[in-house]
């Protein structure tokens, strides 16, 4: 179970998992035109759905998943998960009104919240603290190829032409091959031994009370501001991947949709997953030399991503538009593999769980949820004054204006990691002794 062949296969599996995560998140913005239009939804309703219905549900209930994941068979724990969350993105296809719809993906978001904590958890337990960054750089490549997989999924689904896009039965194919990758998942993977990588014993597999967990992950500096730091840019990311798809059709009605999701498809799994890989593997050489290039090299890559995200607004076409998202997801990508392992190595051996709840809980709430129901609102509110096309470009440059915070967060993180790195090794070097 622990050989070098079982855990690439276990990694890979656990990274198609999280692409099905990110798969059933994206397919509501991809869809999102016909979807409005089907029911009659506003942009702001439209960002509702996008983000808040599904991230409130998402963030509040992964807690109490993860208190679960910290003491229970993590393996099943993902099963389940998979399989319900799959299940309401089929139901999802049948809605009829906003409310219907709305109660399909907060079913989507209780399901997804007991995705990444436990995978997170499985991996830390099968990668040494020396090599996670780069397990999680490639799990956290599920994100860009599940979006890539989405708009795959909708150009082989969606019919011979843009008027024959059937978001319905996208939503009901998508859910029921997640539901079988359920079943896949039970059967090929095993639950690891808590702390395999730390060496533990009897004495780390205490399991800490809830508040204790919650207590303890509060009062390391960096693991706060590392959450603001990937949340706050996360906050941007979200909104433009929510309303890009519309944005584009807006902008050139006559553009081809099966070649226009085809394009987005290969843009976001080639180049924002190889600035999810190639971020952590930076990370991790850059990092064994000095552990603040963990805080320095996200806060780099998202400054260079604020003046590219505005602009990418105002390209005249769609052509212009797709190069320029192309250099913005090659750098927001940089910061997902540093932000996990951080998330990760600071956390107490039997808290990892719990500790990417609270990660999570602070990045969903703040970017899923607010994202792209802030950039929907602000979209409804310029279009009092302007046409729909120059509301969104209006609203979404001045969401992209939230990159600022996520810099200053992850500067924050350079400063505060040493210390609180040093902190966690001598800490989780006397939890893994023997008493």
């Amino acid at each position: 179970m622990n050989n070098k062949n079982y855990r690439t296969l276990a990694l890979v599996l656990l990274t198609i998992v999280y692409g099905f995560n990110f798969i059933d998140r994206q397919i509501m913005g991809i869809l999102a035109p016909f979807i409005q239009e089907d029911l009659n939804l506003t942009n702001t309703q439209l960002g509702l759905l996008i983000g808040f219905a599904f991230a409130v549900f998402y963030t509040v209930t992964a807690i109490p998943i993860a208190w679960l994941a910290d003491r229970f068979s993590r393996v099943n724990i993902l099963a389940i998960a998979l399989a319900t969350w799959s299940g309401f993105t089929a139901l999802t296809g049948l809605a009829n009104n906003f409310v219907q719809i709305g109660l399909a993906r907060m079913g989507v978001g209780i399901g997804e919240a007991g995705g990444s904590p436990p995978s997170h958890s499985i991996i830390s337990d099968m990668y040494p603290k020396e090599e996670r960054a780069s397990a999680l750089g490639v799990y956290s490549m599920g994100i860009p190829f599940g979006i890539m997989a989405a708009f795959f999924a909708t150009a082989a689904i969606m019919g011979a032409s843009s008027d024959e896009v059937d978001w319905r039965r996208i939503f009901i194919f998508l859910g029921v091959t997640g539901i079988v990758l359920a079943g896949i998942v039970k059967l090929v993977l095993k639950e690891p031994v808590r702390g395999a990588m730390e060496a533990n014993d009897e004495k780390s597999s205490d399991k800490p009370p809830f508040f204790e967990s919650l207590k303890t992950l509060l009062k390391i500096p960096t693991w706060w501001a590392m959450c603001f730091g990937i949340a706050f840019g996360s906050f941007v990311s979200y909104a433009k991947g929510g309303f890009q798809t519309k944005f584009l059709v807006t902008l050139d009605p006559s553009f081809d949709f099966q070649t226009l999701v085809i394009l987005l498809g290969i843009i976001n799994g080639t180049t924002y997953a190889g600035g999810a890989f190639f971020g952590a593997r930076l990370a991790d050489k850059w990092g064994s030399r000095d552990v603040r290039a963990y805080g320095w090299l996200p806060a780099i890559a998202i400054a260079l991503c604020l003046p590219i995200g505005v602009l990418s607004w105002w390209a005249p076409t769609v052509e212009m538009n797709l190069l320029f998202s192309t250099i913005f997801l090659l750098l927001i990508g940089i910061y997902l593999g540093p932000s996990f392992a951080i998330a990760q190595t600071l956390a107490p051996i039997h808290m990892r769980a719990m500790s990417t709840a609270l990660f999570f809980f602070i990045l969903n709430m703040i970017a899923l949820g607010g994202g792209p129901t802030f950039a929907g609102w602000l979209i409804d509110v310029f279009a009092s004054y302007y046409n729909e096309l120059d509301a969104m470009r209006y609203a979404m440059s001045v969401t992209a204006f939230i990159f600022i915070f996520s810099i200053l967060s992850f500067i924050v993180v350079g400063k505060t990691l040493p210390k609180d790195w040093n902190e966690a090794e001598k800490r989780n070097s006397l939890e893994s002794q023997p008493n």
